[in-house]
């Protein structure tokens, strides 16, 4: 187990309240108690998160996917902007890729810039691109030096301060549980209130047009099955080397939101998961064990258990939930 997975049962408070809001919002009000309030919805200043990974090789011989769980990523950053780290990396073809991108991409996402004191969303976002570039090159050139050709598809998660930022390539995917109302946590405990279940990454396949169009562009074939030179389903994705000439890209997907009081948890999961849950069924899933008082470790234990053993996930499955709690 590495050093980031050492970390994953470790709880830390959050306090942004020396961080600058990137973008001044015109529908701020100011109550009487001096919260800032934007549409009904409380900021949240101080919480806590709370998260876990599980896995399961299914019915595959060996297990390629590798996580992330880093409640405190700042390394040697200012105490002042506090930053939590969740990945999960869907190796295809080996380990080899996915093991290498857990081990270098946070990395390279900090080195790239990745904000440390005051948040800049425009420069989070680049540095994380700038990161997943950096990390596919190095990682073709290591497995051009080795003589191996693994690839990785990836879903990541990125909180600064009380933003929350999401990158993926390929078909992992991430899920948002978001109450309806204002002030929902303790009465979604309860049970009261139902969870909106928000996909907030972006599955790229060969088949769909825009990536079909790159891919074509750059002398790929996309086949009957759907698949790219008739043998990758997916179109982003570290290393794939042999791919690359065809269209394979590690450019992901960025999508950033601020946490208030309606966010109750992310789901993160490969597609080995999403391939026998749907996102509402899974946030309903977990909603249940976490209203039962289950602890995050034994709530993503249960849903991975539940995918392979239940639900008769074949491939390898890999899931990381992360619980924030208002305090």
């Amino acid at each position: 187990m590495s050093e980031n997975q050492n970390q994953h049962k470790r709880e830390i408070d959050f306090d942004d309240s020396n961080a600058t809001n990137s973008a001044t919002k015109k529908s701020r009000v100011e109550n009487d108690e001096k919260t800032e309030v934007f549409l009904n919805t409380k900021k949240i200043d101080f919480f806590e998160i709370e998260a876990d990974a599980a896995e399961d090789k299914g019915s595959r011989h060996s297990m390629e996917d590798a996580w992330v769980v880093m409640l405190d990523a700042r390394a040697d950053s200012p105490p002042n902007l506090r930053c939590a780290h969740f990945a999960i990396y869907d190796g295809h073809g080996g380990r080899l890729a996915a093991e290498y991108a857990q081990k270098k991409l946070h990395g390279n996402v900090v080195s790239a810039g990745l904000p440390r004191e005051l948040l800049d969303v425009k420069a989070a976002k680049k540095a994380i691109l700038d990161g997943f570039r950096k990390t596919d090159e190095s990682l073709l050139q290591e497995s051009a030096s080795g003589g191996w050709q693994d690839g990785a598809t990836a879903v990541c998660v990125w909180v600064l301060g009380r933003t929350v930022f999401v990158a993926n390539i390929g078909d992992a995917k991430a899920v948002v549980a978001r109450s309806s109302v204002a002030d929902g946590s303790q009465n979604n405990l309860e049970g009261s209130n139902s969870l909106k279940a928000i996909v907030v990454t972006r599955e790229h396949k060969a088949i769909y047009p825009q990536e079909r169009s790159r891919i074509q562009k750059a002398g790929g074939t996309v086949s009957s099955n759907g698949r790219l030179q008739g043998r990758l389903e997916v179109s982003r994705a570290f290393g794939d080397r042999q791919f690359k000439k065809f269209g394979v890209v590690a450019t992901p997907d960025i999508h950033s939101f601020e946490l208030t009081d309606r966010e109750q948890f992310i789901i993160l999961g490969c597609d080995g998961l999403w391939g026998v849950f749907g996102p509402s069924d899974a946030v309903d899933f977990v909603q249940k064990l976490l209203q039962e008082g289950l602890s995050v470790t034994a709530v993503s234990r249960r849903l991975v258990k539940e995918a392979v053993l239940e639900r008769r996930c074949k491939d390898n499955c890999t899931a990381i939930v992360i619980v924030f709690k208002p305090k």
